[in-house]
């Protein structure tokens, strides 16, 4: 299975939209809060060009945010990145 990290906030209705995505999948991720980390926040502005959490890696590549994910979910691809042969792999 592929590696997840969510970069998130806390109170973040989005991050808990993406979080909730994922577990329902059955797909392990590990989160970092950048609530009190100025520098991660500016390192993610640096690798993605957004201001906004959550932003979401898979294998060390970004796929965006919240709305990226859901429809990287609803293409089919999101299982592929993940490495899954099928939704239910």
């Amino acid at each position: 299975m592929a590696e997840v990290q969510i970069y998130l906030t806390n109170h973040c209705p989005y991050c808990t939209r993406a979080k909730a995505l994922l577990q329902r999948k059955g797909v392990p991720f590990r989160e970092i809060n950048v609530d009190n980390d100025a520098a991660t926040r500016t390192w993610l502005r640096e690798q993605t060009g957004q201001h906004t959490v959550p932003q979401i890696f898979i294998d060390g590549r970004g796929v965006g945010g919240c709305d990226d994910l859901h429809a990287l979910d609803r293409a089919g691809q999101l299982d592929l990145l993940l490495g899954r042969s099928s939704p239910l792999s």
